[in-house]
């Protein structure tokens, strides 16, 4: 006999915290929250799951990487969007120097991940950068 493997959808049971977000400002407080006082020390990456209406779904960390940066793998994200059926997604990471200027590297995978998106019939909403102090966003800086 075969081996066989069955696949289905079914949506699980969660206490995910369900908030809509309707700025930069309000993803940025939403977002802050996955972070502990590790945000000083290393780089780390999450992503935001959002369904149609800009309400969070889920959120998955891409990546934990060390003072200076993180690998983000589009694989990873892509898996998250298709498991969550998620219709956009807003990337996060933080600066653990207190730089919220962005990188070369951090609009190169901003680009990246956009356009890997549009594959799977999702969005990049906004790519934002965190630090203890504040946040930058790709949306508001019309770097997106």
């Amino acid at each position: 006999m075969e081996n066989i493997s069955l696949y289905g959808l079914k949506k699980l049971q969660s206490d995910f915290p369900k908030e809509k977000i309707t700025s930069s400002k309000k993803s940025f407080e939403f977002i802050k929250q996955f972070y502990s006082d590790d945000i000083s020390i290393y780089e780390s990456v999450f992503i935001l799951l959002l369904n149609r209406n800009n309400t969070t779904i889920g959120y998955a960390k891409i990546s934990q990487g060390g003072i200076t940066g993180s690998v983000v793998d589009i694989k990873l994200i892509a898996k998250y969007v298709v498991d969550s059926l998620a219709s956009s997604v807003i990337l996060a990471h933080n600066h653990p120097s207190g730089n919220l200027q962005p990188s070369q590297p951090d609009k190169d995978i901003t680009n990246k991940v956009k356009e890997s998106l549009k594959l799977l019939d999702s969005i990049l909403l906004d790519h934002i950068i965190i630090t203890e102090d504040g946040y930058y966003s790709f949306a508001d800086e019309k770097n997106l």
